[in-house]
């Protein structure tokens, strides 16, 4: 493996994700850019990821995982594997963090180099593809309930998401094969970076990221939630001019996928009407745009946590190739990366929020989990207070029998002499 001598632009220690290695510009030193200080700012924004992203995920998985088989659904299914996912991601979190307080300086090894780098680029397929399948799924669920009633099970959920993570692993190998330690002389520090033997390694494995890691992604994902919200308004909107006139009735709607039975099977597109049901409500107004919010959050937490460092990705391609010059651009390819980074991170921390919390069913099981857990904190605290209270008692009626010995010994007459 070749090692670079052109490190001017010194991005395999500004970022454990941005590692050229090989830079075929060099740049005028740039004394009017002052650059952003690391050491204090990305440790703290990383830290607060991680207690944040690792609580949420333990307490989705916690009740993801305590679900019976039977009730175990397609969506559960992918999303336990998310979370699984994020965790693995988020324990790296802090030995990063400990790597950018120390001026880029590693200090864990090279066998911890490459685990730490294989989890992050890991986790930034996995995620992502993960959430794809979910779009996909609710997609299917929602807009085509019947003739997708074969496809969706928990076992082929459980088969999809063994081809997510072997995609994934085939898709970060090249970072575990090609991140190591180096010590870098202008720098003084042995940094944890990917060194790419020639410049079309580089190409090939950047591009590679973009394109599978965001840019198809994102087409598929705001395919999916375009059609659900196109059906979800289409399918509301003639009830909602059934309820704004006063001489219509008030039916009761349920969704199309929970009364398959009831719902004739030559009409498959029309809603089910169930007129004797008074607890449900037609899914309208506030319940749509709910629906339609919560599809929206989705597609932009997506967006937004991952667009920026893609971008200044892009960037860095283009400056290896010599198109962008100048700079700000190597202000902006030095300083943005970790923080864009920060940014995509903290995805990890808002998807069990974003496709757990939000919803009312696993709300109300996650509060049930948090009443059991806190019984059988409260059960453990009573039977320890009951074993100091029970020893207590024994220990003063001990007590009491070896004084009232005492007094025995005391009184004892004493016999004849």
């Amino acid at each position: 493996m070749a090692i670079p001598n052109d490190l001017s632009v010194f991005n395999s220690t500004s970022s454990p994700y941005l590692t050229t290695g090989i830079s075929n510009v060099s740049f005028a030193p740039c004394t009017d850019w002052t650059p952003i200080s690391m050491t204090t700012v990305i440790p703290t924004v990383y830290s607060i990821i991680c207690v944040l992203g690792t609580t949420a995920n333990i307490l989705a998985v916690s009740v993801l995982a305590q679900a019976n088989t039977s009730r175990r659904t397609v969506a559960n299914t992918f999303m336990l594997n998310l979370c699984v996912s994020d965790l693995l991601f988020l324990l790296s979190l802090p030995l990063w963090a400990v790597y950018y307080s120390r001026g880029y300086s590693w200090p864990f090894g090279r066998v911890a180099c490459k685990i730490c780098g294989l989890l992050l680029h890991f986790n930034l397929y996995a995620s992502i593809f993960f959430i794809t399948s979910m779009s996909i799924d609710r997609y299917l669920a929602i807009v085509h309930p019947f003739r997708s009633q074969s496809a969706r099970n928990p076992k082929r959920a459980r088969l999809t998401c063994v081809l997510v993570w072997a995609l994934a692993f085939v898709c970060s190998a090249p970072t575990l094969a090609l991140r190591d330690t180096r010590y870098i002389m202008n720098f003084s520090v042995e940094a944890c970076v990917i060194l790419y033997p020639t410049h079309t390694w580089y190409m090939s494995l950047v591009l590679m990221k973009i394109i599978l890691a965001f840019l198809l992604p994102l087409i598929i994902i705001s395919c999916c939630y375009y059609a659900i919200g196109r059906h979800l308004v289409a399918g509301t909107w003639p009830i909602r001019m059934q309820n704004s006139s006063p001489s219509s009735s008030m039916p009761s709607f349920k969704s199309t996928e929970s009364h398959q039975s009831s719902c004739k099977p030559e009409r498959p597109p029309t809603p089910c009407v169930n007129p004797s049901s008074s607890s449900d409500r037609p899914m309208q107004g506030r319940g749509v745009e709910r629906v339609l919010w919560t599809v929206a959050a989705v597609v932009l937490a997506f967006f937004f946590c991952w667009f920026p460092f893609h971008c200044v990705t892009f960037m860095d391609v283009l400056t290896s190739e010599g198109w962008l010059d100048g700079c700000w651009v190597t202000w902006t390819i030095h300083n943005l990366t970790p923080l864009t980074l920060c940014l995509g991170f903290s995805n990890s921390a808002i998807n069990p929020m974003l496709y757990c919390f939000i919803g009312n069913h696993f709300r109300g099981r996650l509060s049930g989990f948090c009443k059991g857990l806190c019984a059988c904190l409260k059960s453990r605290g009573d039977d320890h207070n009951q074993k100091r209270s029970s020893f207590s008692t024994r220990l003063s009626s001990f007590s009491r029998k070896l004084s009232d010995l005492k007094d025995l010994a005391i009184v004892e007459p004493t016999g004849p002499s």
